[in-house]
């Protein structure tokens, strides 16, 4: 690990001397070349880090660097990971984001949540309990989101090149631009469930736990 790093910082940074982000941070630490879009880490779960990093205040985003190395190594080739990144964004977004934005969540909700059902052999028709859960909460925006859908399934593969990016896209949006006290603890925390979420579908059983870079907190 080198000895000092950059601040971390919003967007792309062509070099350490300018800066760097999240993902930034962790291609150096998982020995990579410089990118914002490292081969150690889940393409969607980076877009999430990248996105947290980015909607974060700057005054917030300081608390983000520990996580860093907990990213690292978590990859998987599975669907069912994006959809279950994808769901939790859109969860954790649609009770805090505004009334506009709450539709837009409650699809997502709903489609990611059948992309899971067809994966895992289950009806469609029923809900996932968190999914069931968040849209009882919002029976407006879920009523306008069943109208809005109606019978379409997308497809896995659609679901993960298209819409899935523009889920957490959203949410990440919607909760840093949300009416609450704290935005940057809600979009930590997202970052945080995800990835230890991630880390219990993909390492292997008795793999080590990523540590927290030192002198950070975490």
């Amino acid at each position: 690990m080198p000895s000092v790093l950059p601040l971390l910082s919003r967007g792309k940074h062509r070099n350490p001397r300018k800066g760097a982000c999240f993902m930034e941070l962790a291609s150096v630490l998982a020995g990579e070349r410089w990118s914002d879009h490292p081969a150690c880490t889940h393409p969607l779960l980076a877009a999430l880090a990248r996105h947290v990093n980015d909607h974060t205040s700057d005054a917030g985003r300081e608390r983000l660097a520990g996580l860093i190395p907990s990213v690292i190594g978590l990859t998987s080739d599975d669907p069912r990971v994006d959809a279950r990144i994808a769901l939790r964004c859109a969860i954790t977004a649609l009770p805090v984001v505004s009334a506009e934005r709450q539709r837009v969540m409650a699809v997502s909700v709903l489609t990611a949540d059948r992309v899971l059902a067809d994966l895992d052999g289950r009806p469609a028709a029923r809900l996932a309990a968190a999914g069931a859960q968040a849209l009882a909460d919002v029976p407006d925006a879920a009523r306008w989101a069943e109208r809005f859908i109606g019978g379409q399934r997308p497809s896995p593969q659609a679901f993960v090149r298209r819409s899935a990016p523009r889920i957490v896209s959203c949410a990440t949006a919607g909760i840093a631009a949300a009416c609450v006290p704290d935005p940057d603890e809600i979009l930590r925390g997202l970052l945080v469930g995800t990835v230890e979420d991630c880390a219990a579908w993909m390492r292997p059983a008795g793999a080590p736990a990523a540590v927290l870079l030192p002198g950070r907190a975490g």
